[in-house]
This record gives C-alpha cells, sequence and structure tokens, in this order.
C-alpha cells in the first residue's frame, strides 16, 4: 500500500497510546481515520483534539467495546454506511490486566474473561465484522494486530494471562495471514510487535468496566509505563509515536512481522533452543 491519501482506515483503542498516535499519522497522510475505544467520553475528547491539528486526513471518534461482537458489528455498519468501504483494521485496544498480582491459580477468571475479551476476541469481532466487507471491495486492504514480545516471543512468567492472550493473537494472525494469502491475497495482514523497547503508555493503568471486576480480589493502582521504567532502573524507553511511524511504514511494504531491527530476540532464541534440545526451560 503505497499511500494513505484517501484511505479509510479503522483503529480500536484509538483515544489513547499507539492507537491515538497511529490515527494521528494516518491523517497526517491524507487518510479518513476512524478511531474507536470503549470511552465515549474521552474518544470525542481525543477526537476534537487531533482534529484540530489540522490534518490533511479527517479523524472521527465512534465509541464501541470490542469485546462484544454485536458492537463491533454495529461499529461496523455504521462506518460502512458513511463512508462505503474500509481499507485499513487496526485490531490494536490493548489492556494491563494486573495479573502479576497474584499466582496463576489465584487469579480471578473475571480477570481471564476480561483479557482475553480485549485482546483476542477484540481482533476475532474486527475481523469477522470487517475482513469479509473488505475482501468484496475493489483494491488492496491491511489488517494489523497488535501483539507483545510477551506471549508472542516467549512468556513473562508472572503475567499469564497477557502472555497466553497476545500467544494466542499471534497464532490467530498467521492463520489469517495464510487463509487470506490463499482466498483473498489483495488483502495484507501484519502483526505489530510494539517496541524495540518499553513503551511509554498508559497500558498498566487501563480503566476496566464493572463487569470484570472481582470484588474479592481488588486491583492494585495502576502505573504509567515511565514509572516502571524508573523501578527497572531508568530503561531507555519507546515513544508511541515511534511505534506508530514504524508501523505505518511496514504497511507500505506489506511486511508481515512488524518487529523493530532492535527488538531483542534474546528470550525467543532460548525458547527455540529451549524446543529443538528438547529440554525444560
Amino acid at each position: 500500500m503505497n499511500s494513505f491519501k484517501d484511505k479509510v482506515a479503522v483503529v480500536t483503542g484509538g483515544a489513547s497510546g499507539v492507537g491515538r498516535c497511529l490515527a494521528q499519522q494516518l491523517a497526517a497522510d491524507g487518510a479518513k481515520v476512524i478511531i474507536t475505544d470503549i470511552n465515549a467520553e474521552k474518544l470525542a475528547s481525543v477526537a476534537a483534539e487531533l482534529t484540530a491539528d489540522r490534518p490533511s486526513g479527517t479523524i472521527e471518534g465512534i465509541a464501541s467495546d470490542v469485546t462484544k461482537e454485536e458492537s463491533v458489528q454495529g461499529l461496523a455498519d455504521t462506518v460502512f454506511a458513511k463512508y462505503g468501504r474500509v481499507d485499513m483494521l487496526f485490531n490494536n485496544a490493548g489492556v494491563g490486566l494486573a495479573d502479576m498480582r497474584s499466582p496463576f491459580w489465584d487469579l480471578p477468571t473475571k480477570d481471564w474473561v476480561w483479557g482475553f475479551g480485549v485482546h483476542v476476541m477484540g481482533p476475532v469481532h474486527g475481523i469477522k465484522a470487517f475482513v469479509p466487507r473488505m475482501i468484496e471491495q475493489d483494491g488492496e486492504g491491511f489488517v494489523v494486530n497488535t501483539t507483545s514480545g510477551n506471549g508472542a516471543l516467549h512468556s513473562i512468567t508472572n503475567t499469564p494471562i497477557y502472555a497466553s492472550s497476545k500467544a494466542a493473537l499471534t497464532s490467530l494472525t498467521e492463520v489469517l495471514y495464510g487463509q487470506l494469502k490463499e482466498k483473498a491475497p489483495h488483502i495484507k495482514v501484519g502483526i505489530l510487535f510494539p517496541g524495540p523497547r518499553l513503551v511509554n503508555t498508559g497500558l498498566l493503568d487501563s480503566p476496566r468496566p464493572d463487569e470484570y471486576r472481582d470484588p474479592a480480589n481488588p486491583l492494585p493502582k495502576g502505573v504509567a509505563m515511565s514509572d516502571l521504567a524508573q523501578r527497572m532502573g531508568g530503561v531507555e524507553m519507546t515513544e508511541p509515536e515511534d511505534v506508530a511511524a514504524y508501523c505505518l511504514e511496514c504497511v507500505k511494504k506489506d511486511q508481515f512481522w512488524m518487529l523493530h531491527p532492535e527488538s531483542s530476540l534474546d528470550g525467543f532464541e532460548a525458547r527455540a533452543a529451549s524446543l529443538r534440545e528438547r529440554r525444560n526451560p
């Protein structure tokens, strides 16, 4: 996809972080961008703020809940009714789960339902709602799913829900790539690994709907990634606008593995060696 001018793009998790930066950069390149998020008030504020920057494209906010199939279908219906097509779908919504607070077996089921609802079923709902109609369109299209090195490359043991949901999303995306390559090669697929370092977002302080809260297992106070970086000894961070820029470079190259060249593969290589040698991790 050589140009984003006049392309229609839908970005989930578009009210903050990488999603917000994707919207801003796509609009600056002339795209018509629809950002979606569960928080309608924040979404409207962000859309207005980004629009005030006077990009050459447009940015519109439409609230939806990616964990609910009917909500995402409604989003797709609204977008296709207004714009007539969708050229790019960014399944970017992600949440921090505070799953390091308890051992695997003590984490509430609601934590698992929310984590997999956002990271796995969110993209599934997006694919089901948008991709069949994208296939029927003239011209090329692109789907980007946002994963994490935690789960996709190797799993950090104190984040069981986050890691396993991102591992599932990575497998799902590889399958989608293979099926579209065979059945609809004009629709490309990419999987984004934010990085190459800790990304400066509010992921660890994700607002959680009441339906996914367990009063018997209260959540710790969320922290900013910048605070976490300081606790880790002042490690260098990656800004979300840099992740978005790299992602869009990869879209233009029809690149599937959107893994920054500076990203560490140490954990992945250790995992692969363990598997090859049939030895315990």
